[in-house]
């Protein structure tokens, strides 16, 4: 699990799912009936997401290397597909949180992973 952050120290997403292997990457949020407002997912690698099979909307964050926002994908509903060509991994947030947080492109995130006891 890990929290990630805005350059100047805004939580966009409280509990954040790193989903680093093929296989999680494959589930990401499928069969899920909601996201909670402070959870999400960061698929990486990924340049791409398909809303298939999903049973709500979503806000799609494309990222480059560094983790800076190359694309936001604003409230994408069931059904849809998405994807920014040099994106490097993908955060799925629920729907609004973009707007919420004040995420926009050119900024730039952190990942700060919890330690495990």
């Amino acid at each position: 699990m890990a929290r990630v952050l805005k350059e100047d120290g805004t939580v966009v997403c409280e509990r954040c799912v790193v989903a680093d292997s093929a296989w999680t990457r494959t589930k990401g949020l499928l069969g899920r009936a909601s996201l909670a407002e402070d959870e999400g997912i960061l698929l990486r690698p990924g340049s791409s997401i398909h809303m298939f099979f999903m049973r709500f909307p979503i806000d799609a964050v494309f990222l480059d290397r560094e983790l800076r926002i190359l694309r936001v994908a604003a409230d994408l509903k069931p059904w849809r597909l998405a994807s920014k060509r040099g994106a490097k991994a993908v955060l799925e947030l629920p729907a609004g949180s973009c707007a919420r947080t004040g995420v926009r492109e050119g900024d730039r995130l952190s990942v700060v992973y919890e330690a495990v006891e």
